[in-house]
């Protein structure tokens, strides 16, 4: 027998080598790598960020924050090992549970900081409900939108924005304004990739437009001082308007280069408000500078080109509409992170992707991306 007889008799995953391997585990390899450059660029930029030297004691933030990018890893690979089949069967009742527990939150939820956001279960974490949602909703309207014509009609128009309203409503009145946003806007990326018409986008607009002197009476007191700070920060430095003149000074001072690793100022003496959380991308332009900020940048623009060409290459409606819809929901956590630290958005709290301090987050993320990758390697439906 031939050598090239051996082989053809092998199975076909003998013959490939690691990348066939990944290929069984139902990993991408191109969006993990990437995903892990981010981790890793993350956990140090969070050791400088806490307060960490080379060599010195490890801060107790950055052990805490490696376990949860560790679990948020393991989140990821179950996810990409179910099939895609699962995720649209039970879709409906990941939905209907996470509607539940955001009326949990409100009845019994734990408050932190004056904001009822938490659930805290005997025996398990303190978890955050809201985070499902952002599963919860774009899996719902996949499903919903799957064996329906497109684009959709006014009626199931309206079906989807309701689904996407219950849960929004939910979380704004905890109050999370921020998270609302998000989800809502997933649910409307959905729909816009679900094929809606442009003049029916437009409408929008102009109902937005005419109803946002309305929906200003309904925003809580902090929540107008921020949009107002937006356009003034000076007119308070030393109050509301100091999260956004200490970032962009952060940031303006780190220049083309940085001051480098573990050199900066602003988040070491402590004039940089939430440098682990919301404002990290300051501490980076600072210490690594505009080359260091790109860097990151590029990494997120893979992952958004590769979830994009995962979507495209879906073979059924509900697996692009939800691939689709996660990618682009992780950029525009990632743009308007960036944009508020920069005093292009109000103040919302949204923190960067995968190098933020935080676990609820990252894990809800990661899941997502499995669920990406489920798409891509469960090839067969």
């Amino acid at each position: 027998m031939s050598n090239q007889d051996f082989v053809r008799q092998l199975p076909q995953s003998a013959s490939l080598g690691a990348s066939a391997h990944l290929v069984r585990m139902h990993l991408d390899p191109l969006l993990l790598l990437t995903l892990l450059a981010i981790i890793g660029f993350g956990l140090v930029m969070l050791y400088s960020a806490s307060g960490g030297k080379p060599g010195g004691e490890i801060p107790s933030i950055f052990t805490s924050q490696t376990v949860r990018m560790g679990l948020a890893l393991i989140a990821m690979l179950v996810a990409a090992q179910l099939h895609p089949r699962f995720y649209q069967r039970w879709a409906p009742v990941i939905y209907v549970g996470g509607v539940v527990l955001l009326v949990l939150v409100l009845l019994v939820g734990v408050k932190v900081k004056g904001s009822q956001r938490w659930l805290d279960v005997p025996g398990l974490p303190r978890f955050q409900p809201s985070e499902l949602m952002k599963l919860a909703v774009p899996m719902m309207l996949a499903w919903y939108f799957a064996d329906r014509a497109l684009p959709p009609r006014f009626k199931e128009l309206g079906a989807a924005l309701g689904i996407i309203a219950i849960p929004t409503a939910l979380i704004v009145l905890q109050p999370d304004l921020g998270t609302g946003i998000l989800i809502a806007g997933a649910g409307l990326s959905l729909i816009v990739l679900a094929g809606i018409y442009w003049r029916w986008i437009a409408y929008a607009f102009v109902a937005a437009a005419a109803a946002a002197p309305g929906l200003w009476f309904l925003l809580q007191d902090y929540q107008r001082e921020r949009i107002l700070t937006l356009f003034d920060p000076e007119s308070d430095p030393l109050g509301a308007g100091w999260n956004i003149i200490q970032s962009t000074t952060a940031i303006g001072s780190g220049g083309l280069y940085g001051k480098g690793l573990f050199g900066g100022t602003q988040s070491h003496l402590e004039f940089l408000p939430e440098a682990q959380t919301d404002f990290i991308i300051a501490v980076i332009g600072e210490e690594l500078g505009l080359v260091g900020v790109l860097a990151l940048l590029s990494l997120y623009l893979i992952v958004l080109a590769r979830g994009l060409y995962i979507a495209a290459q879906a073979r059924y409606t509900f697996q692009r509409l939800l691939v689709g819809t996660l990618t682009l929901t992780f950029f525009v956590y990632v743009f308007v992170n960036i944009a508020m630290v920069s005093g292009l958005l109000p103040v919302v709290g949204v923190p960067l992707p995968l190098v933020s301090y935080g676990g609820t987050s990252a894990i809800t993320l990661m899941a997502g991306f499995g669920i990406i990758m489920a798409v891509r390697t469960h090839r067969a439906w």
